[in-house]
């Protein structure tokens, strides 16, 4: 085993754990922007330490190539995306983020269901 192939494992293993906590926290997490959060910040680094981690292992020009394409591309649409969650968010008059509860008829969609007492 070479050491861009242990380099390799370690970015591997990484960005696994990296996507696998932000997978964790979309589902955790309540609120809209802290959900946005939890879908970005880690999910992105994730990613990019996963294509780093497929150069090292296969370090030639045309592996090079796309692999900067994918890391870029998802650098700028997740940023994109997360503004326009952020902004629909911000600007819609019923956003419930931060409260507990829902009252009903104003959820958002983004917070998780309230449990029904009528069982």
């Amino acid at each position: 085993m070479s050491v861009l192939d242990g380099a390799a494992a370690v970015c591997l293993l990484l960005g696994a754990v990296l996507a696998l906590s932000a997978g964790a926290g979309l589902v955790r997490f309540r609120t809209t922007l802290d959900r946005m959060h939890a879908g970005t910040k880690p999910q992105v680094l994730g990613v990019v330490l996963v294509l780093l981690a497929m150069l090292l292992h296969r370090p030639t020009w045309s592996n090079a190539g796309p692999l900067l394409l994918a890391g870029v591309s998802q650098v700028i649409t997740v940023s994109v995306a997360a503004y326009m969650v952020a902004r629909a968010a911000y600007t819609r008059p019923s956003s419930s983020d931060g409260d507990e509860r829902v009252e009903d008829g104003d959820d958002d969609g983004t917070a998780l269901p309230s449990e029904s007492s009528d069982d």
